[in-house]
């Protein structure tokens, strides 16, 4: 499929952070860099929302990196680590972020997930009722093949991860 892009689309860009965290530091032992695939999604088109989805440690290490991403320009929403009785963790924002692609999607010419959790696949296909064009944008190593093939266009960012990943020094 031809996807077309032109200056007039308006863009929602949701960046599901944990996804995108853990492939980068599995795959190329190194971050992501958000300003980055946000500018190369946008590119010349009309951001109208950028949404990251994040979860707060009990540390709280990543208030600096939660800092760095509102000065990019990119909205913010946290919850906290779950820990249960049993030591077990979860962290997971899939509702969250499903509803506000799904609400905001009337608003929006095109709907970027930046996520390979294949667990939004339902919510794209939603999404594309309303008229929406939908990109995926993660690391195809790590990205589900059927979020790939219900994508009108994926970006594969491990073709070009120099471009968005941050090395340690």
């Amino acid at each position: 499929m031809t996807v077309i892009k032109h200056p007039n689309q308006r863009v929602g860009v949701f960046l599901d952070v944990q996804n995108l965290y853990h492939s980068a530091k599995n795959l190329y032992d190194s971050r992501v860099n958000f300003e980055s695939v946000v500018k190369t999604i946008v590119s010349d088109r009309t951001l109208i929302r950028a949404i990251a989805y994040v979860i707060r440690t009990e540390s709280g290490e990543e208030t600096g990196f939660l800092e760095a991403l509102v000065n990019m320009g990119i909205e913010t929403r946290s919850k906290d680590l779950q820990i249960f009785s049993d030591n077990a963790k979860k962290a997971d924002w899939d509702v969250g972020l499903a509803i506000d692609m799904i609400g905001l999607a009337p608003k929006l010419d095109v709907i970027a997930l930046v996520s390979g959790d294949g667990d939004f696949v339902p919510a794209l296909e939603y999404v594309k009722k309303f008229g929406c064009q939908v990109e995926v944008i993660a690391f195809g190593k790590t990205c589900s093949q059927r979020l790939q093939e219900t994508a009108d266009d994926f970006v594969d960012l491990c073709v070009t991860s120099r471009k968005f990943l941050i090395r340690p020094r």
